[in-house]
């Protein structure tokens, strides 16, 4: 999939490795994805993109992970945020914040995943929301986020009463009073990625940072988009393996080439199947269809890891001569544990049609 520029390539394959093992790593990222212009593709051009389809965005996703998971990582969570916002009622907060995600001025940090385990029924909501003296008080956690650059950031969290009820989705700026950034997770993979927690304590945020009044409403309806994006990760990291292998094959004959090739022709089904229905807007009718490609994203690249490792053999396991492996076999991993995780794609999948069918999961 070569839709990256030669200098965008050039600079990502030398700092692939520092992206995932350098907390430090990812602090160009932002602004050289900018500079290619990453973040304006599949956005109306009314908006300040580039236009084209919304497939385009999963594209670039996959395209970004074939060379480093963490750079797609970092796109998906800027390219959400942006999703967000062109999908939010509030058209002035877009308008305020939208030229700025978009020239990578300032990183956009997508804060849901508690949001969306909550609104399934799997965690309690982390942050509350209280009518204040001026406008809005915010209190409580994000324990997970990504992009939170040290540059600056605006992250969005959902966040309801004191019991949790009625939650609301907020774009909160990284320097309103009370917004404490914690230290980088100390992350197995994906370290150049700014992700981490942040507590908020008497965050006072004027009404006009409201993205949405009602969550339960707001995060189902851009679930497709925010799904969407992410099984690119795992579409182009299984590309990126299975291109591994054959190079370690070096086109002699193997055992290993039928499963290649079905596992090639598993990606391109894949791959059509998420686009067309992305595009024809199919798959936003169709929840179970869109999580069961979710879940076989992260399958493809398991698989694809898997048999990059049986195409290397020992050389996998010694430093400076597995080309790259480790590093995949770890950004494998990750996606496993991805909002909505393995675990929770099974469980959506496996409720009946009727129930399934039913806003849950991000």
């Amino acid at each position: 999939m070569a839709i990256l520029n030669d200098a965008l390539l050039a600079w990502l394959e030398a700092h692939a490795d520092g992206l995932d093992t350098d907390a430090a790593g990812g602090d160009a990222l932002l602004a050289t994805l900018a500079e290619a212009g990453l973040f304006r593709i599949g956005v109306p051009t009314d908006a300040g993109g580039a236009g084209g389809a919304f497939s385009a965005s999963v594209r670039m996703v996959a395209a970004l992970a074939e060379t480093s998971l963490g750079a797609a990582f970092v796109f998906w969570a800027q390219r959400a945020v942006i999703e967000c916002l062109l999908a939010s009622p509030n058209g002035a907060l877009a308008g305020r914040l939208l030229p700025a995600l978009l020239e990578g001025r300032l990183a956009g940090a997508p804060g849901l995943s508690n949001a969306m385990k909550f609104l399934g029924g799997l965690d309690r909501l982390r942050a509350s929301c209280a009518a204040g003296p001026d406008g809005l008080r915010l209190d409580g956690a994000v324990p997970w986020a990504t992009n939170l650059h040290p540059q600056g950031f605006i992250v969005l969290i959902a966040a309801g009463d004191a019991h949790g009820d009625n939650p609301s989705v907020l774009a909160v700026p990284h320097d309103a009073p009370g917004v404490r950034r914690e230290p980088d997770l100390d992350l197995l993979a994906l370290r150049g990625t700014h992700t981490a927690a942040l507590r908020l304590d008497g965050v006072a945020l004027d009404p006009s940072w409201q993205l949405h009044p009602q969550a339960r409403a707001f995060l189902p309806a851009i679930r497709p988009a925010f799904v969407g994006l992410q099984c690119g990760l795992g579409l182009g990291l299984a590309r990126a393996s299975i291109d591994a292998a054959r190079r370690a094959l070096e086109g002699r004959p193997s055992i290993l080439d039928g499963e290649l090739a079905v596992l090639e022709a598993d990606i391109e089904a894949c791959w059509q199947a998420l686009t067309s229905g992305l595009d024809a807007g199919r798959l936003r009718g169709q929840p179970r269809e869109l999580l069961g490609l979710r879940l076989r994203m992260v399958e493809i690249a398991a698989e694809a890891v898997a048999l990059e490792l049986q195409a290397l053999g020992g050389r996998a396991l010694l430093r400076g001569q597995d080309g790259g492996y480790a590093r995949r076999a770890r950004e494998a991993a990750f996606l496993a544990v991805l909002t909505p995780t393995v675990a929770q794609l099974k469980g959506d999948l496996a409720k009946p049609a009727a129930s399934a069918a039913r806003p849950a999961n991000r």
